[in-house]
């Protein structure tokens, strides 16, 4: 069984899919790191942002591959590193890339290949896997998103605003809905979850409940 878990950035989609799948016994798969470890692995190699083949040629080089709730490169655990500002900033040419996202599309197919999974992302329940069993799409007010994100920046030691960090949102929101592959949108089939107000133990419990009433049928 695959569950979807599709959303804008800080709507909490990367915590409810992991807590997710941990209660049902599933394989969590965090699509936006497979992302952000091209764009990491971009900036220490130099590639030019204005040359997108060079970025696709070293997307198609790279070992990426996910340990549990790790995410490694090359062998390299960067689970932490690709959550930097420096590469939240560059990782719109990972994802705005056509042959990127065409081969980590691929990718991701084969992560759920004969398991039950748990996938979150921006795409998943409308490109990835279209006839997944269950999908969600979660939504939260922009500043309750900026909120989360500027205390995950706090936590890793990195000194910003809540205006900078709500016009990084904006900016992210439009070319998330923008892009001309893979753009941020609820699958036409996806529950839509608001967790504004709403604590992690309670949407996670709103989204089993769906789940097994799903599974039950």
């Amino acid at each position: 069984m695959i569950i979807t878990i599709d959303g804008p950035a800080g709507a909490g989609k990367s915590t409810v899919a992991r807590a997710l799948a941990q209660r049902l016994g599933f394989r969590f798969l965090d699509t936006g790191a497979m992302y952000r470890a091209v764009a990491l692995a971009a900036v220490r190699r130099g590639v030019d942002w204005d040359q997108p083949e060079q970025l696709a040629r070293l997307a198609n080089e790279l070992d990426i591959s996910v340990a549990g709730n790790r995410i490694l490169l090359d062998g390299e655990d960067v689970t932490e590193t690709i959550r930097s500002s420096e590469v939240t900033a560059v990782t719109r040419f990972a994802a705005d890339n056509p042959e990127v996202r065409r081969h980590l599309v691929r990718l991701q197919r084969a992560e759920a290949a004969g398991c039950d999974l748990v996938t979150e992302g921006r795409d998943q329940g409308t490109v990835v896997f279209p006839d997944a069993a269950c999908k969600f799409f979660l939504t939260a007010g922009p500043e309750e998103r900026a909120k989360r994100r500027l205390r995950d920046l706090q936590a890793q030691g990195e000194s910003a605003t809540l205006e900078q960090v709500l016009d990084t949102q904006e900016r992210r929101d439009r070319q998330d809905a923008t892009r001309s592959i893979g753009p941020l949108a609820a699958a036409f089939d996806a529950v839509e979850v608001c967790t504004d107000g709403m604590n992690i133990d309670e949407v996670v419990a709103d989204l089993e409940s769906l789940v097994h009433t799903r599974m039950d049928r």
